[in-house]
């Protein structure tokens, strides 16, 4: 067996036996699921309702103010405007909508104030905005002799249907779909690439520091041996997301199992309210399905194993070198914004520039970039991209991930035997030159 396979053997079977690895393995979807009942639970909570004072010396707008759960809104016209403001101030009231009393109603528009100790939300401001600008916008109506009814019995809405050239009908929301299906599978691999990344580099440290290096590094040559434990972490990680799509898979399979037992037997018992409210839901629903099921599902799995893999190569070869050129964690951070800025960077063009044109020049361009296509070109995927630009992409990014290697060869060869200095950039140059 070669070197560098009992490195990657090695590597592996450390990375798997740990007892952090198993627990991670089974607790993480667990924590995932967790974290998302919260949230859900905690979307579900109203908040507590909050008063407003109006003090309305018009007469006109108090009646137009309506309550919900959030907001309750009180008149307290009769009541000075002083202690009103005094009471804003001991909290007794969320906030006071001041509306002074003008015969111009084109200057009343520029008078009215809302007082309060924090500063609103935007929103609210605007709720309150549109229910004033309504109600003058009736007054002027009435004011010019204008029928309001007639008026709004003329307004008019619109609903534009979709559809595609072929005839067939398109939804709603669909690119809101996509991105995020993108979005979900390159935000993975950004975090698998800073996870695995880092224990890579947390791995090269505590051999450097415990000296162990200095016995393996008389056997084998550094090429191999940072070879060998990027490939032997990557099979762990990939090894651990197989685990989380086999339960994942499991538990989609289970849960559809029991929904599916109990819409049969709920169908027994009440079978045409079902089938009525399967009819009502099933037109839209089929339709997203359909859809969703016509995405380029081989491709965008097959493009995240060869883009997860590749990017892991080429941002742990970055890792690699830099826990050989440092003796601890704490001087590691100097390097790692470097690193971590093209990864953030890909993230915010995915969602900012790929939904609104994923086949413009911005988003073609980084998907083309190795340090930011595996994510921008993983959102990029479910709206259809060509296979000649994927197969351009992934031979760039290994490409580069085959030159990167090359380079960081040269720093792991010299850091991974000094001790006891600091580097800077300037070293770094340097060692990557001898």
């Amino acid at each position: 067996m070669s070197k560098i396979s009992l490195i990657i053997k090695r590597e592996f079977v450390a990375k798997v036996r740990n007892k952090s690895f198993i627990v991670m393995t089974f607790l993480s979807p667990l924590l995932f699921v967790a974290i998302g009942v919260f949230v859900g639970y905690l979307s579900t909570m109203k908040a507590d309702q909050k008063t407003i004072a109006i003090h309305d010396e018009s007469g006109m707008f108090v009646r137009e103010f309506k309550s919900d759960d959030e907001f309750k809104y009180v008149d307290f016209t009769s009541i000075d405007t002083k202690v009103l403001k005094d009471s804003i101030i001991n909290e007794s009231y969320e906030g006071l909508l001041l509306i002074p009393k003008e015969i111009a109603k084109d200057s009343l528009s520029n008078k009215i104030q809302y007082i309060s100790n924090d500063s609103p939300s935007v929103m609210f401001v605007e709720d309150l905005e549109n229910v004033i600008n309504t109600k003058l916008t009736q007054e002027n109506y009435t004011k010019a002799g204008l029928n309001v009814n007639a008026i709004q019995n003329a307004e008019s809405k619109v609903s534009i249907s979709l559809a595609k050239a072929s005839g067939e009908a398109a939804l709603k929301g669909l690119n809101e779909i996509k991105i995020a299906i993108g979005g979900a599978f390159g935000y993975l691999i950004m975090m698998f690439i800073v996870i695995y990344g880092n224990m890579v580099m947390r791995s090269v440290i505590e051999e450097k520091v415990s000296r162990i290096i200095e016995v393996i590094i008389s056997s084998v040559k550094p090429f191999q041996l940072m070879m060998g434990k990027i490939i032997g972490t990557s099979l762990a990680g990939i090894l651990q997301f197989l685990i989380w799509a086999l339960l994942g898979l499991t538990a989609m399979f289970v849960l559809s199992s029991v929904f599916g037992i109990q819409m049969g037997a709920s169908s027994g018992v009440n079978a045409e309210a079902v089938q009525a409210a399967q009819q009502e839901m099933g037109g839209s629903l089929a339709l997203y399905i359909k859809e969703l099921w016509n995405l380029p599902i081989a491709t965008i799995l097959i493009s995240f194993i060869l883009y997860f893999i590749g990017g892991y190569f080429l941002y742990s070869s970055f890792y690699a070198s830099i826990g050989a050129a440092v003796d601890n964690e704490t001087d590691s951070q100097q390097f790692l914004l470097p690193i971590i800025m093209p990864l953030i960077l890909g993230v915010y063009i995915g969602f900012f520039t790929v939904i609104n044109d994923p086949h413009g020049t911005v988003a073609t361009t980084f998907s083309m970039i190795p340090l930011t296509s595996p994510i921008v070109m993983m959102m990029r995927i479910p709206f259809g991209v060509p296979l000649w630009q994927i197969a351009v992409s992934l031979i760039l990014l290994y490409g580069t991930f085959f030159l990167v290697v090359w380079f960081a060869s040269k720093i792991y060869r010299v850091g991974i035997l000094m001790y006891g200095k600091k580097p800077t950039w300037k070293e770094l140059y340097k060692w990557s030159k001898y």
